[in-house]
C-alpha cells in the first residue's frame, strides 16, 4: 500500500512522515514532532535502522519496555531532552526488575512519544513494536489500555536531563501518576520515563497494533496530497475514518502550564464558533456552546492549507486551522475506559459524545 513502511525496519527516511502522523494521532499532545524527529534521526545515524515487529509476532516470553517523555509539552520547546538519558532510563528499569529487554514500545502516539522509543531501540540495539498503549495520546500515566488489562505501571524509572534517575513502586497506576507527576515538576516539568514493562503475551493483548505504520502512512499521505495541491485535511480524515468538524481562524488562545500539564482553551471562528478545551491533548470541542465531540474520541487540529498537525503549544492567534474528529480504539468506550478517560474524569460536565454523533445534525 502506498505510504506504508516498505521494510520491517524504520530508517531515517521514514522519520519525517512518522513524526507528522504521530502528531496527528497525538491530538495536540505528545510533544513537539520536530524535536522528536531530530532526536530519532541522531540516534539512527549513529546506530542504524531499527527493526519493526508486529505485536502478533511477539513471543509470549518477550520483555517489552515502553519509554516516553512525561510533562508539559510547552516546556520541551525550550528544554530539549538529553538523547543519552532515553536509553539509560530503560536500562535503569531493566536493572531494577532483573530482566533483559527484548523489545521497545511506544506507550502513546504523539510527536515525541512515538519517536523517543526509536532512540532507545537504536541505542540498545533492540527492535521496536509496531503499536502503542492508547492509539492516541492522553495526559496521565494510568490512561492506557494496559490499565484496563490489569498491567501495572510500576516499577517505573524516571530521569531528568542532568542524570538524576529514580525508580518508583506504587500501589496502583493512578498513584504512580501522582508520584511521578510530583517528581516531573521537581525535574523542571519534563522527564524521561520507562514503565508498563510487560511480557510479549501481555503486549499482544493490550497494545493498539500498527500505530507506527499508521503514523507513517498518514504522514506520507499528507505530503503526497499536498504535492498534488489536493485536500490534505480531507485525506487525513479519510485515513482515520473520521470527519472534518470545523475550519476557521484561531481567534483566541488561553494557555497555562500548571501541575505539569499544558491546560487551556482555543477558539476557532468560522461557521459558528468552535471552542477547544485541552489538557496537553484536546479533550472537548463545543460549537456555539453545544458539545460536538469529547474524549476518548480524537480531536485533531491541522493547518488548513498544508495539513500539518498543530500541537496545543503551537496554537496561535490568526492561525487558519481545520479540526477533525475521529474514532478511538473501541476499548476506550467500555465502561472502564470511560471511567478512566471520559470527559467527567477531566472535570467537564458532559457525558461522552462520539465523533460522529452530531454528523447529521
Amino acid at each position: 500500500m502506498t505510504g506504508t513502511l516498505t521494510t520491517a525496519a524504520i530508517t531515517a527516511d521514514d522519520l519525517e512522515a512518522l513524526a507528522r502522523g504521530a502528531a496527528v494521532l497525538g491530538t495536540g499532545g505528545g510533544g513537539d514532532p520536530y524535536i522528536g524527529r531530530l532526536l530519532a534521526a541522531q540516534a539512527l545515524r549513529e546506530h542504524g535502522p531499527v527493526a519493526l515487529v508486529a505485536p502478533s509476532d511477539l513471543p509470549d516470553d518477550a520483555q517489552v519496555f515502553p519509554v516516553a517523555m512525561m510533562g508539559a509539552p510547552t516546556v520541551m520547546v525550550e528544554k530539549t531532552p538529553s538523547v543519552e538519558r532515553i536509553g539509560d532510563t530503560v536500562a535503569a528499569l531493566a536493572r531494577h526488575i532483573g530482566v533483559t529487554p527484548t523489545h521497545i514500545a511506544c506507550i502513546e502516539a504523539g510527536g515525541v512519544n512515538s519517536t523517543f522509543p526509536l532512540v532507545a531501540a537504536a541505542q540498545l540495539g533492540l527492535p521496536v513494536v509496531d503499536g502503542d498503549g492508547m492509539g492516541r495520546a492522553f495526559p496521565e500515566l494510568q490512561m492506557v489500555l494496559q490499565t484496563l488489562s490489569g498491567i501495572g505501571c510500576t516499577p517505573m524509572s524516571i530521569a531528568d536531563e542532568k542524570g538524576n534517575v529514580g525508580v518508583l513502586q506504587s500501589v496502583d497506576n493512578r498513584s504512580a501518576e501522582a508520584l511521578a507527576r510530583s517528581l516531573t515538576i521537581t525535574m523542571g516539568c519534563a522527564a524521561i520515563i520507562s514503565n508498563y514493562a510487560m511480557t510479549g503475551a501481555q503486549a499482544r493483548a493490550s497494545l493498539v497494533a500498527g500505530t507506527l505504520s499508521l503514523c507513517t502512512r498518514i504522514g506520507r499521505r499528507v505530503a503526497e496530497v499536498r504535492a498534488e495541491h489536493g485536500d490534505a485535511v480531507g485525506a487525513v480524515a479519510a485515513e482515520l475514518g473520521g470527519r472534518v468538524l470545523h475550519s476557521g481562524k484561531v481567534t483566541d488562545v488561553a494557555r497555562r502550564t500548571t501541575t505539569g500539564f499544558a491546560r487551556g482553551t482555543a477558539v476557532v471562528s468560522g461557521a459558528g464558533e468552535l471552542v477547544l478545551e485541552f489538557q496537553n491533548e484536546h479533550l472537548v470541542a463545543r460549537r456555539d456552546g453545544v458539545v460536538e465531540v469529547t474524549t476518548p474520541d480524537l480531536i485533531i487540529v491541522l493547518d488548513t492549507d498544508s495539513g500539518e498537525p498543530v500541537t496545543t503549544e503551537a496554537l496561535r492567534f490568526g492561525h487558519r486551522v481545520s479540526v477533525l474528529a475521529a474514532p478511538a480504539d473501541e476499548r476506550w468506550h467500555s465502561p472502564g475506559g470511560i471511567e478512566l478517560v471520559g470527559p467527567r474524569y477531566f472535570g467537564y460536565d458532559t457525558d461522552p459524545v462520539r465523533f460522529d454523533a452530531r454528523e447529521d445534525r
